[in-house]
Order: structure tokens, then sequence, then C-alpha cells
């Protein structure tokens, strides 16, 4: 019988509550791996901020602190780069999958690194200057010594071709999933007048653009408010400067990170959901929006609208008045609601933590065989 892999993960990046739908997609998937795989072996790699019971508990499932703490990105990256290499070694491991776009330049076993996206290519715009130059050279260089490299979506998938010259033979496409628990939200829905957008507060989601549209809704329904929850990124300013400037500061709760259960509640109570980037890698929020049966509205970029399809209301996220047009539609417009919120859920039942854990691990399994 085939001796059981010794599979590292390197969840170094993660900060509980500071990186995002990264650690919405690390959660779920180690979740997934743990009810698909009680043979293979997981050691897994954390910093100091993150809690071990991100780990699941059972058997073939380790943590392992690393004694640096991710709050000081140069310091991880550092250890990223020594550090972790050395435990590889200490733990003879068969393979090592990166979650979060970087790995090891140097290591002893194949790698496996996930692009979330490759946002730094196609809109450095929307990056700090002194940010650039690490995504830069460590996204580049990280998939090059990876043996196979995981995308979240063709999208994301065609730009490592074209931007990294990487062969597609050597691409897996793990769309993420969605959790059970937001079809069963669906079934206890109780509307309340406000919108909901799920977003980090960064350039790319374009929530300035949505604020400006809101403000306009607002005089058709000033009995709505709009709930934008997520992540305090580094754009917060800016956002909660444009808010104040429109007179919105009554109108615009704009939460921060909360726990699930918290947004697990908010999609229970929303009238619809609004999902306005200018570039996504897959979309997350707008799946859990569907599978929740929220009637949704979001831009009509790749990949949303494939990940969509009629499901939700697309729209020109550059064109501020377009997105007040599809506020106003999936407001008022009963039989549209209805629609999108009957086609939602069976639209995201196509996206399941099962398929993407089964795909990574067949990439894994892969890169170790190929060793």
């Amino acid at each position: 019988m085939k001796q059981p892999l010794r599979i590292g993960i390197n969840a170094l990046y993660l900060i509980p509550g500071g990186v995002g739908g990264t650690e919405i997609y690390l959660r779920a998937l180690l979740r997934a791996l743990a009810q698909i795989d009680a043979y293979n072996r997981y050691v897994v790699f954390l910093c100091r901020e993150a809690d071990e019971k991100l780990v699941p508990g059972r058997r073939n499932f380790r943590a392992v602190v690393q004694p640096v703490p991710a709050v000081v990105r140069p310091a991880r990256i550092l250890w990223e780069q020594t550090g972790l290499p050395l435990a590889v070694l200490r733990e003879d491991l068969d393979v090592l999958l990166n979650a979060g776009f970087t790995a090891p330049l140097f290591c002893g076993c194949p790698q496996v690194t996930v692009f979330h996206d490759l946002q730094h290519k196609r809109h450095p715009e929307f990056f700090r200057w002194f940010d650039l130059p690490f995504w830069r050279f460590f996204l580049y260089w990280s998939a090059r010594v990876s043996k196979g490299l995981i995308a979240d979506s063709e999208a994301t998938a065609e730009d490592l071709i074209r931007y990294y010259r990487i062969g597609r033979k050597n691409i897996s496409v793990a769309a993420l999933g969605v959790e059970p628990v937001f079809f069963e939200i669906g079934r206890r829905r109780r509307p309340e007048p406000f919108l909901l957008t799920a977003s980090t507060l960064h350039p790319h989601k374009n929530l300035e653009g949505l604020l400006r549209a809101f403000a306009g809704f607002r005089h058709r329904h000033p009995e709505f408010r709009l709930v934008i929850t997520g992540l305090h990124g580094f754009h917060t300013g800016p956002v909660h400067a444009l808010r104040d400037s429109l007179g919105l500061a009554e109108a615009v709760e704009l939460s921060g990170w909360i726990h699930r259960e918290d947004l697990y509640d908010l999609f229970a109570r929303a009238w619809a959901f609004v999902y306005p980037s200018l570039f996504e890698g897959f979309g997350l929020p707008l799946v859990e929006a569907m599978a929740a049966g929220v009637p949704a509205a979001c831009s009509a970029i790749e990949p949303l609208s494939s990940i969509a399809g009629s499901a939700a209301l697309l729209f020109d996220p550059a064109e501020t008045a377009a997105i007040e047009e599809a506020m106003v539609r999936v407001v008022e417009d009963q039989a549209l609601r209805l629609r999108l919120a009957r086609e939602g859920p069976p639209r995201a039942a196509q996206f399941s933590w099962t398929a993407t854990a089964q795909t990574t691990l067949a990439a894994l399994v892969s890169a170790a065989g190929d060793a």
C-alpha cells in the first residue's frame, strides 16, 4: 500500500480578522480537506497570531506555530524564506501548499502555490508604491519555483498564462465554495430596508462609486440604509471621508470585520446585495448572497459574470448611474427580486468547498509524484 503523503500547508500569512477573504478561504479549505482525506498527514504552519483551533481536530492534522508575527510583514516574509524551509526539512515533507500567493524560493520539497488573483499586474494603480515591489518580485518567483499553481478562477488562470508565461497544464482551477449555512439562511430571511455589501475597503472594490450611486438612490428611497461590512484596509480613510461629505454618515454603516454569525444575520435581513468591484479574482461574497437567496446585483466583469450567470443583475461598475439604476431595480422590481431569489441558490450550489479541496489535493498529489 502506498505510504501517506506528508503535506505541509504554509499559512503564515494568516492574521485572524486581518486578511479578508483569504482567511475565509483557508478556514474552509482546511475543514474540507479534513472531511475528504483521513489518510495523508498534514502539518499546518501558523504565525504567532493564529489560533491553533484553525487546524481541524483530526488525527492526521497538526499545527506547528512558527516564532514570527505575521502582522510584521517584513519579518513574516523573511521567515518564510529562511525559517520555513528549515521547518519543512525537519518535518520531512513530501509537498508544501502555499495558501496565500507566496512561496519559499528555496525549499526541500515540491511546492504548489495558490494565486487568488493577479491584481498587481492588472491594476497596479490600486497598490501603494512601496507594496508593489514586494508583489512583483515574490509572486513572480513563487510562480516560477512551484511545481503547480492553483487559481481561484479561469480568469486568474488566464492571467497566470498571460503575465507569467505559465503552461496551462501546470495550473489547476479550484473555484471557491460556499458554506451550507448560507442555504439555510435563505429559508429564514426577513428582509429589512437596507442594502448589503460585503467587501474590504480597498480601492479595487469601488466603494466610492457605490457611495455616490447610493447618494442618488437615497433621493428616491430615503428609508434605505447601506451596510458595508469587511476589513478596513488602507483605503479606509478616503471611503469614510466621501461618505461624510455626501451627507451619508447616518445612512451608511462601515462595520469593519465582523464575526461570521453577525454576517449571517445581515444576509438574513438584507433587502438586496450589491457588489460593485472593478476587479476580482473570484468574488466569494456574491456566491454567498446567491446561496442565501438575497437578490443580488454585481459588476459585469469576469469572473463575476460567469459566476452569476442569470442569477444576479449585472451593471457597469465604472458608471455611477448604472450602479444606481441596479439598486433601484433590485429594490423596486418585485418580479426581478423573486427571480433572483429563486435562481440564486441552485446557481451557488455549483460551488462547493468539497470540490475545492478535491482539486487542491489532486494538485498536491501530482506535484509530490513528479518529484
